[in-house]
């Protein structure tokens, strides 16, 4: 293994090996407390642009699974069709991996994407950096070796990226619309930010119609039933344009409307709301929110960095749920139309499924 350096914005340096493929990267780096599920959160496209720490320690021990496409072009064990993370970083990587659906190791699989692995770095230490200080900028640059070598050079250079001020929507968003499930009766339109595959298949369970379409496109001369908007990744304050769209609807419109994640801070910019960073953001599978009006708790998955200000809403929409570590925002409703949104994932694989009554909440509304 090539020994690589994480260095982050603020000069803290950590030293580890390369176990997936040989290529300097930046971007910024943020932590997941999840204890499994890395196929799904390295496939999901809300991570485009970040490096990616998982705080569990012992990781790849399950291996991967086969990267099939069904029929109807989603992913049947992943979130999308490749990586999208810039890189993983670990404490401990696995070598020897055993489950009935492991295909290959995640180390071979990130070798195939291109996608950087980094093994031997106290996570627990780079974890309370990123608590105390905030989500930072960091690059994986390739220790050189003392002795001559053939290698390229390129190897050995530093990368540089930018996370803020960039329109990460707009790279992970589909360029056609593509539908699923034709023919099923209700027409949803389904806005993509970078959405998880398993939000579209939640909908086609639940016997509707899905047409996908970009995230700018505007959808409101077309025929359907019901809005759903998609998650995404980066700073929602980059794409107006969507919010722009989902105004329009809204104005000519009563149709359903729901949101997940990114598609709850775009809502909610509609709403008149603003949008703010959170230090370190939320991504986990153990974050509980509370029903707002009820004593009801649910313990959810998440993965965003920003959040609503619920406080600057329009007179006619409030919270629906509220985030029970830090008060922040978990959704929000119109008080007489059905829209209504989660920033957190009901659908989440392979974290837990309590809300997954959103989907069949929403349906029932396009149902009528």
């Amino acid at each position: 293994m090539r020994k690589v350096t994480l260095t982050l914005s603020d000069g803290t340096q950590f030293h580890g090996q390369s176990f997936g493929y040989d290529k300097p990267v930046a971007g910024e780096v943020v932590f997941n407390t999840a204890m499994m599920g890395y196929p799904e959160s390295l496939t999901d496209p809300s991570y485009a642009g970040q490096i990616l720490t998982l705080t569990f320690p012992l990781v790849g021990n399950y291996g991967v699974p086969n990267f099939s496409i069904e029929a109807n072009g989603l992913a049947t064990f992943m979130e999308s069709n490749k990586i999208y993370a810039s890189a993983i970083i670990v404490a401990d990587y696995s070598e020897q991996y055993n489950h009935w659906n492991a295909k290959e190791s995640l180390a071979d699989w990130l070798k195939r994407e291109q996608v950087p692995g980094i093994t031997g770095i106290d996570t627990r230490q780079l974890t309370k950096v990123l608590r105390e200080h905030g989500v930072m900028m960091g690059k994986i640059t390739f220790d050189k070796p003392s002795i001559n070598c053939d290698d390229n050079d390129e190897l050995y250079a530093t990368p540089e990226a930018d996370y803020e001020g960039i329109n990460f929507v707009s790279q992970v968003s589909c360029r056609d619309i593509v539908r699923y499930n034709e023919g099923a009766g209700k027409k949803v339109v389904l806005v993509d930010c970078g959405v998880k595959h398993n939000i579209i298949r939640s909908l086609i369970n639940l016997d509707v119609e899905v047409i996908r379409v970009p995230w700018n496109y505007d959808y409101t001369d077309m025929e359907f039933d019901g809005l759903f908007l998609a998650n995404g990744p980066g700073d929602p304050d980059m794409c107006n344009d969507a919010v722009e769209i989902i105004k329009k609807q809204m104005s000519i419109s009563t149709k359903p409307i729901c949101g997940i994640c990114m598609g709850n801070q775009l809502l909610s910019k509609a709403a008149g709301a603003e949008i703010y960073k959170l230090k370190y953001g939320h991504r986990s599978h153990n974050q509980p929110v509370r029903l707002v009006g009820t004593e009801k708790c649910y313990i959810t998955s998440q993965n965003h960095g920003y959040a609503v200000n619920a406080k600057t809403l329009g007179k006619d929409w409030e919270e629906l749920f509220v985030n029970m570590n830090d008060g922040s925002n978990e959704g929000i409703r119109h008080k007489t139309n059905p829209w209504f949104s989660s920033q957190f994932h009901p659908e989440a694989c392979s974290g837990p499924l309590d809300t997954i009554f959103m989907f069949e909440q929403f349906v029932e509304k396009v149902r009528g």
